[in-house]
């Protein structure tokens, strides 16, 4: 469980999740047993609760509470936008601009697990808003790659990787998006966090570089900085 946690007090635990490991409690491999087990190894007892999401396909910075006071509180902040959460990723192409802000209507269609930018409002249809600004660009294979920084303003199902699809800038090796890579899965990985300690009111912040790997490593590590 080296470098799973991050942080932990008796109110919340930061982890780096790894992909490939769900978000919720399930059957399968998931984040609140793994950091639950890092924990008791630790002489830490207790049950761990998600408070937000990262697709499976996923990894990176991600917070867990260890009390359901704490667990409220969490979600209260991350439903009005008051905490902060950010995302390197690996578009394939180029954007037009430099830096902007990506406002859609997305419907989620459960049944094959899959989000579309719609035109009008509908049942199940919701807004989504994202601002991104691009670090650094190279090229491969004859393909540009872009790796820009996103932040998320509205919290959406497969939100980042639909919204950079609909524009023609599939996230790289994220198959149902339209972007196949033998060498990679999803090139997504949360890298910031920002809320406020459910506890004591403190200002959290956290941030973690993505691993030295395909895709990432395509880029210098000077461009990950905080």
């Amino acid at each position: 469980m080296d470098g799973l946690l991050l942080y932990y007090d008796r109110a919340i635990a930061v982890c780096d999740k790894p992909v490939g490991v769900l978000s919720e409690p399930g059957s399968a491999r998931n984040l609140p047993d793994l950091a639950a087990t890092a924990l008791a190894e630790r002489g830490e007892a207790g049950e761990l609760r998600t408070v937000h999401r990262l697709d499976k396909a996923v990894g990176g910075l991600c917070v867990l509470a260890r009390t359901g006071e704490a667990a409220g509180k969490l979600i209260a902040q991350i439903a009005d936008r008051s905490a902060q959460k950010e995302y390197f990723a690996v578009l394939r192409g180029r954007p037009e601009a430099d830096a902007a802000e990506l406002e859609d209507l997305l419907f989620h269609d459960s049944r094959v697990n899959k989000t579309y930018v719609v035109r009008r409002p509908r049942k199940g249809v919701r807004t989504a808003k994202l601002s991104y600004r691009v670090l650094d660009s190279t090229e491969r294979d004859g393909q540009a790659l872009t790796l820009v920084r996103v932040r998320l303003h509205t919290g959406r199902t497969h939100q980042i990787r639909a919204q950079f699809s609909a524009r023609g800038l599939p996230l790289l090796g994220d198959v149902r998006y339209g972007s196949r890579d033998p060498r990679c899965e999803v090139s997504l990985r949360a890298c910031y966090l920002r809320f406020l300690h459910p506890e004591t009111g403190k200002p959290m912040e956290f941030f973690l570089p993505p691993p030295r790997e395909y895709p990432w490593d395509l880029f210098e590590a000077a461009v990950y900085e905080p």
